[in-house]
């Protein structure tokens, strides 16, 4: 059964996204492909992040996280934070950024955003965790055409799967 689930699964495709996050004084972004808006009233949507990398860590313990769209052209962007792990090299000192809500940083580039109060966070028994996201700021520039996961599959990640 398992075999088939993933055959059936990497033929999916759905858009990528760059979260990032805030705590005290540490800040990181990572590349999330597992995401959906899991309420219309009111709105509301689930990022789930890897419990293996940086970004995840400081999720725990932050008060929102922004969710950036990651178009067609920025794919270095999308290599950035799904390639490179911050355990080993700082991925925001490599990108111009703003604090947004939560002190998250919001990433020059990727104007299409929204930044999202964590109203839940979901431990469930496998390797991510949900972030349920009230968003409460955001931008949508139209950037046109997302990145999806059957474009950017060939990036290695920062991390072991």
């Amino acid at each position: 059964m398992e075999r088939d689930f993933q055959r059936l699964v990497a033929d999916l495709d759905y858009p990528l996204f760059v979260v990032t996050a805030a705590a005290g004084e540490e800040r990181d972004g990572c590349l999330v492909g597992f995401t959906t808006q899991c309420s219309i009233h009111p709105p509301l949507f689930l990022v789930c992040i890897s419990d293996k990398n940086r970004t995840h860590r400081i999720a725990q313990r932050a008060e929102a996280l922004v969710v950036h769209v990651v178009p067609h052209e920025r794919r270095d962007l999308a290599e950035l934070f799904g390639g490179e792990t911050a355990d080993e090299r700082d991925k925001l000192v490599q990108v111009a950024w703003r604090p947004g809500p939560g002190g998250a940083p919001i990433v020059a580039g990727l104007q299409s955003w929204f930044a999202g109060r964590i109203v839940e966070r979901i431990d469930w028994s496998g390797d991510h965790t949900g972030f349920v996201l009230e968003p409460v700021a955001g931008e949508a520039e139209g950037a046109g055409p997302e990145l999806s996961f059957q474009e950017a599959k060939d990036i290695e990640p920062g991390h072991e799967p």
